[in-house]
């Protein structure tokens, strides 16, 4: 047997787009690589392998896994032969041995004193009378025994001294119950007694199995709410999270992971089929917990209660993930309603469609800006901008930190190289940990204005929702710099190609037929960059369509004016007017995001037709189109994370 941190760090280390670009051709996609699947024996690119996910999946066959998975399919290979070959990569020796001829684990005794508390806890729980009251409150949140029984639920009665007793009867002295957190001894007593009493227990088990503490819920007035163990050799409240021993596979299942606030939210959303979820230890995730969730999905889901207290973690929360390279998503459910509450009034449909609707942390950010006038004027919009770039900062994905960038210079009307210059001035270390800006730029007010904040916006509380819409402002300069003409070698500018406008900026609304055709105009490297993803057959638009072929197959020598001989006549009035509208004077992370919409446009087709085939499927054909569709919604989101619509909203 090989032992499960060897296997994670063997899993870790592995760069599995090295080792299956030894049996795929696969060529860089995005964040993604892309080659012909070896499963179905595909030809097209329709085989994905995803670095930051360590997984790959084929969107014809549906072929899916981890590296591991890869090489036993792949080569026939069992369990430990698959690491083995992975670990020999990796330089990292696999040893495949009983767990008895590993050196003893020193922590052993403390686990097995708490997994016996557990079991404890639980008979005290199905106690005729003393678990009474406490089988009384689980029934009053929809707890049922087989709920208990799943999520090891128990109870730990008033008396002081009774799981004291127990554990000595085993074994375990004072000393070992003390270490293991189950013992504690007040100030001014010599006597130790139970630290937990009075309370409903939720074990704590860390990412392998192991019994390392408990949370305890007061059922009535006792303070506090919730008591977790003390820090201990086997337990850092910091580097645990609840769940994750059974959500981690789930979450590499459906390429998410889904965080709530408490234990109960957790439960509830894995009783209704969410198995992907966690709950940290606290309100927050801290730098840790953030490592140790994206090992699993970089996709995911925050899903706090919708109070103030909620937003504020949402978003430090969403801090610590975006450092770890993560894609945030924010998912608001209505007012008054928690995870546990919305679940148990509209079940999973009701949550997905909540999960369905969420946006990206940033987009977030600048939606509750936007509805409390924060871009009206001059003066608010400094602050706002302020308030936004902790979270730019704190992207440490380069094409996530480049997207939020743009979408502040949209709303912002900046340009977005200073707001780059802007970000680029303040670095990690010279900023608070969890806001961002230097200790020194924050204060309570600022003059009349709005309040200052530390870290993500807050809910703004008084300020006006009713604020009247911005006036223009000139544009950033760089809409304002003047035209260009493309000087590439084997293109020559005839006088009826001249563009005799200012050419625009290209529009974030121009249709991507368009915008792609009138990038390969200026470069002809552009026409193959995209053939290789979406050859010209997949234009819908026949003019774009034509245009499209003709420039990838010209002779590269060849000008404009020589392959317009070659087209239909709607092909060269398509032509006439693109040159008229002004040189395409878009980045390269225009075309990048170009390239990810005509992704996204194949995945939709395909989740339409999901959609229209569950009408008529039965519930196994349900359930499998289901996963297959949140697995092709989450690659839309990872593709394009920000699609909510820009329109001011309502008030």
């Amino acid at each position: 047997m090989i032992a499960d941190d060897v296997v994670e760090r063997v899993r870790q280390a592995a760069d599995i787009v090295e080792i299956v670009s030894e049996f795929v051709p696969l060529k860089r996609s995005g964040g993604t690589w892309r080659g012909p699947c070896p499963f179905h024996q595909g030809k097209n690119p329709n085989f994905s392998v995803s670095p930051s996910h360590g997984s790959y999946h084929c969107f014809v066959c549906h072929e899916s896994g981890d590296v591991f998975t890869f090489l036993r399919k792949r080569l026939g290979l069992d369990w430990p032969a698959a690491v083995k070959y992975v670990g020999e990569k990796v330089g990292i020796e696999v040893v495949d041995a009983p767990r008895r001829a590993q050196a003893p684990d020193p922590n052993a005794p403390s686990h097995e004193a708490l997994a016996a508390a557990a079991e404890w806890f639980q008979t005290q729980l199905r106690d005729e009378q003393g678990g009474q009251a406490a089988r009384e409150y689980l029934a009053s949140r929809d707890l049922d025994p087989h709920a208990w029984h799943r999520f090891g639920l128990g109870f730990a009665p008033r008396d002081g001294q009774a799981l004291r007793r127990y554990l000595r009867s085993l074994g375990y002295d004072d000393e070992r119950q003390l270490e293991a957190g189950l013992l504690v001894v007040r100030e001014g007593e010599t006597e130790p007694r139970s630290r937990f009493r009075g309370r409903i227990m939720f074990p704590i088990i860390d990412e392998i199995g192991r019994h390392v503490g408990f949370g305890g819920r007061a059922m009535g007035d006792d303070q506090p709410k919730y008591l977790n163990s003390p820090e201990s050799p086997v337990f850092q409240k910091r580097r645990t999270l609840y769940g994750l021993h059974t959500a981690k596979q789930a979450m590499r299942r459906v390429s998410r992971a889904i965080v709530v606030e408490g234990y109960l939210d957790a439960i509830r959303l894995a009783l209704a089929g969410l198995e992907e979820v966690v709950a940290p230890l606290g309100t927050a995730l801290t730098e840790e917990q953030a490592q140790l969730l994206t090992r699993y999905s970089t996709s995911v889901f925050l899903l706090y209660d919708s109070d103030e207290a909620g937003q504020k973690a949402t978003f430090r929360s969403g801090l610590e993930l975006l450092r770890a390279k993560a894609a945030v998503h924010v998912v608001s459910l209505p007012d008054g309603e928690d995870p546990d509450t919305y679940v148990r009034s509209h079940g999973r449909a009701g949550m997905e469609s909540q999960l369905g609707n969420a946006i990206d942390l940033f987009d977030r950010q600048v939606q509750l800006l936007e509805r409390r006038g924060w871009f009206s004027d001059l003066r608010h919009r400094r602050t706002a901008i302020d308030k936004l770039l902790p979270t730019i900062r704190a992207a440490k994905e380069p094409l996530t930190r480049d997207m939020y960038l743009a979408r502040l210079s949209d709303v912002a009307k900046v340009d977005k190289a200073t707001l780059s210059s802007e970000a680029d001035a303040l670095t990690e270390p010279g900023m608070r940990r969890m806001g961002g800006r230097p200790a020194a730029a924050q204060g309570p007010h600022d003059g009349d204005g709005p309040p200052h904040f530390e870290g993500p916006p807050p809910e703004f509380s008084g300020d006006s929702y009713d604020r009247p819409e911005p006036s223009p402002l000139p544009p950033p300069a760089s809409e304002q710099r003047a035209a260009w003409t493309p000087r590439k070698k084997g293109y020559r500018q005839g006088p009826e190609w001249h563009a005799t406008n200012v050419p625009p900026r290209p529009r974030r609304d121009e249709p991507v037929e368009r915008a792609m055709v009138r990038a390969m105009m200026v470069d002809r490297g552009v026409a193959e960059r995209v053939a290789e993803r979406h050859p010209p057959p997949t234009f819908r638009d026949v003019r774009y369509r034509e245009l499209f072929d003709a420039l990838l197959h010209a002779p590269l020598e060849d000008d404009l004016e020589q392959i317009a001989e070659r087209l239909t006549p709607d092909g060269l009035r398509a032509l006439r007017e693109l040159t008229e509208a002004g040189a395409y004077d878009g980045v390269a992370a225009d075309i990048g995001l170009n390239l990810s919409k005509l992704d996204v446009r194949l995945l939709e087709t395909r989740v339409e037709e999901i959609r229209v085939a569950m009408r008529a499927a039965t519930r196994e054909e349900q359930d499998a189109l289901m996963r297959e569709r949140l697995e092709l919604e989450a690659e839309i989101r990872r593709l394009v994370p920000m699609r909510s619509p820009r329109g001011r909203p309502k008030a």
